[in-house]
């Protein structure tokens, strides 16, 4: 694990699009893994940004996100779909067909599950992982106590979490209370993860997800157990950490 905390918001945006540019560089062919929600939106304008610049192509990569809500409809502006249309994929020369999103309108869900499952497994898994971080811990949409050994399925949203997204509805009643998500299972396969945590709220979790004994109750803990992956944080995220040592350590 190597933790990387910097400044601020931006700060943290930068640091973080540098390594998935990186895994782009590298890789023109690379598949990405990636988030929503308001943390990583910094991290999207930063790689649209070298897109324009002409250091990165998107004309090869294939994408796979984390989740999208049950029973919304990808034109729906609050659907995940919608908010990578926004955010990325419109920006950037990424080809159409090589986006996937589970698909929270399937007939089927536990076939449409399946079928993601298979789509990640026929690209050769997830090169590069984006995570953020619940205040509760979760990552994707695996609340705490769902099983580690989860694959792509659906869950039921926790409180804590449909309080938190609501910032994007206009009232609470409007939120999705089930999602599609990619299991921990699913996302323990990816080559290597990148967790974005910014702001106070996220301390607890973050020192808990690091230090703190791993858990179902704490799901980002198994991040422990993975062989490649970096947290990108912001000071205020890592408030609770030994910054000091942490600069010693990995900077």
């Amino acid at each position: 694990m190597k933790i990387i905390c910097v400044n601020d918001y931006d700060d943290m945006s930068k640091k973080s699009a540098d390594i998935v540019v990186s895994q782009i560089i590298l890789n023109p062919e690379s598949v990405l893994g990636l988030a929503t929600g308001s943390t990583p939106i910094g991290m999207y304008k930063q790689l649209v940004k070298a897109y324009e610049d002409g250091h990165i192509d998107f004309e090869k990569i294939t994408t796979f996100n984390l989740d999208e809500y049950f029973n919304i409809d990808k034109t729906n502006k609050q659907s995940y779909y919608y908010y990578m249309k926004k955010n990325l994929f419109e920006k950037v020369n990424i080809n159409m067909e090589n986006i996937n999103i589970p698909n929270g309108m399937a007939d089927n869900i536990d076939e449409e599950c399946l079928e993601y499952e298979k789509k990640i497994r026929d690209k050769g898994g997830v090169d590069i992982q984006v995570l953020g971080i619940g205040r509760n811990g979760h990552i994707g949409f695996n609340e705490p106590d769902i099983k580690f050994e989860a694959l792509t399925h659906m869950v039921k949203l926790d409180e804590q979490t449909i309080k938190d997204n609501s910032r994007f509805f206009d009232s609470i009643d409007e939120v999705p209370t089930t999602a599609i998500s990619m299991g921990i299972k699913t996302i323990m396969r990816a080559k290597k993860i990148v967790l974005l945590a910014s702001g106070k709220e996220k301390a607890e979790c973050i020192y808990e997800a690091i230090y703190g004994n791993i858990t179902p109750n704490l799901p980002a803990s198994v991040l422990q157990l993975h062989p490649d992956v970096i947290f990108v944080i912001d000071k205020q995220a890592g408030s609770k950490l030994n910054l000091e040592e942490i600069d010693k350590q990995y900077l």
